[in-house]
């Protein structure tokens, strides 16, 4: 079930981002789609009934692997996070300086205007 709901916030971020042609649309769209990603990492990691990747002084190896969650994922959407962050803030400037230039947000209309 909830792996549905990843592959739908996917294709629905991948949809948009295909279809519309308003650029903030398009940014929105793409966040969607990085939701959907990192949401999938983060049900791939999870463990029913597992317990944080600590291993304390007496607990065997055995037992901390066997029942310990998988750290990995968890550090690779901290990492996404941070990323799209970053993307999102570069995207948006973007969108906002071909308005200021252009006055629209219509990839289109910026298609157009190339020489």
């Amino acid at each position: 079930m909830i792996y549905s709901l990843c592959l739908l916030l996917i294709v629905v971020g991948l949809y948009g981002a295909v279809v519309k042609r308003n650029a903030l649309k398009i940014v929105i769209c793409l966040l969607i789609m990085e939701h959907g990603v990192n949401l999938l990492f983060i049900v791939v990691g999870y463990r029913a009934g597992g317990s944080p990747a600590i291993l304390d002084a007496g607990t065997p190896t055995a037992a901390f692997s066997a029942g310990a969650v998988d750290p990995l994922p968890q550090a690779l959407v901290l990492t996404s996070i941070v990323i799209g962050l970053g993307v999102m803030v570069l995207l948006t400037a973007l969108c906002i300086r071909l308005h200021e230039r252009f006055g629209s947000f219509d990839v289109e209309k910026l298609r157009r205007l190339r020489g």
